[in-house]
């Protein structure tokens, strides 16, 4: 037997012993969990709620639902995420969001704390939930092809339109993965795993640096959970799990990535490869020769001044090879 609190299905342990057990063998009682009782407490409705567990995760999370005008509410994982959380958004502009902690919800010492995550500094008990109305500047949205700004790089960064052009051939799903290889700045896998919270990339770039830098663009994007492999193609893909898409930014033409790329995709699994030289051009055109799927070259150009006058500058055409694995 084990005993939680509230819904043991609504992030909780539930979940976990159904997942090892299965569901014949776990019977589940629920009771009336944190996320209700908050919604009650404050009168917010569920369908104009979103629901964000930071028990155990990165806080960072929290970060993806950034918007003006949205309801929150964020299930803390010990009594210093409030702390924490009201940073986080007091850096991103959303000083003066309401910021409302409940601990012990439905117990004997319950307590309620209004204010701003601004003016924040309250001592919260270690069971608690954070309600946020969020006061802020709409930074980035979850369409696909953020502004190139919003990522720290050192100019290895697929650029917006064509990170846009990529991911919609790519489909993000809810909970599928993607391995994002010669990742750079980590823009693809991360506009991924913004696109829904289920969704999962590994990133994967063989510079240190570059490496750590994805971690930090994750975590600033909210979405901290994307998985960071250091090492290089086809040799760092060997133990990865089995991916329902792959975007190959860097790297095609090494000898043997493109294969184990389209070997470890199963049916309806899609690959997207950019390429920028001669010589990745020939392996992609090769691909396309050998399985098919859609090749095109883009060529993008914006303004910039010329004189007194505004001329167009053309960015270096990409050619991408896009393709969906047969099924059966």
């Amino acid at each position: 037997m084990a005993l939680a609190s509230g819904d043991p299905m609504h992030s909780g342990i539930g979940t976990t012993l159904v997942d090892i057990l299965g569901a014949d063998r776990v019977a589940v009682i629920p009771h009336v969990s944190s996320v209700t009782l908050a919604r009650a407490r404050l009168g917010w409705s569920a369908e104009s709620t979103a629901v964000v567990s930071v028990v155990g995760r990165d806080v960072h999370a929290a970060l993806r639902e950034l918007a003006p005008g949205r309801r929150v509410l964020v299930l803390s994982s010990d009594e210093k995420t409030p702390a924490a959380l009201a940073e986080l958004l007091v850096a991103r502009g959303y000083g003066p969001s309401r910021f409302v902690v409940l601990g012990g919800l439905g117990g004997d010492r319950e307590t309620v704390e209004e204010t701003t995550a601004a003016e924040f500094t309250g001592a919260p008990p270690r069971l608690n939930i954070v309600a946020l109305e969020l006061n802020g500047p709409l930074r980035a949205g979850w369409a696909t092809g953020l502004p190139d700004e919003a990522f720290e790089h050192d100019g290895q960064l697929t650029k917006r339109d064509l990170r846009a052009a990529a991911l919609a051939r790519l489909l993000p799903a809810p909970g599928q993965l993607l391995w994002d290889i010669g990742a750079g700045a980590g823009s693809v896998s991360i506009e991924w795993m913004r696109a829904h919270p289920t969704c999962r990339a590994v990133a994967v770039e063989a510079d240190s640096a570059r490496a750590e830098r994805i971690g930090r663009n994750a975590q600033s994007l909210g979405v901290p959970a994307v998985h960071v492999v250091c090492g290089s193609a086809p040799e760092a893909l060997q133990d990865l799990a089995t991916p329902d898409a792959v975007f190959v930014g860097g790297g095609a033409s090494r000898s043997g990535v493109l294969q184990r790329c389209l070997d470890a995709l199963s049916g309806g699994g899609r690959i997207v490869a950019h390429g920028v030289t001669v010589e990745t051009e020939a392996v992609l055109a090769a691909a396309y020769g050998a399985h098919g799927g859609e090749l095109t070259r883009i060529h993008v150009e914006h303004a910039a001044p010329v004189g007194s006058f505004t001329g167009w500058t053309p960015a270096r055409a990409v050619t991408q090879w896009a393709f969906t694995k047969p099924l059966g």
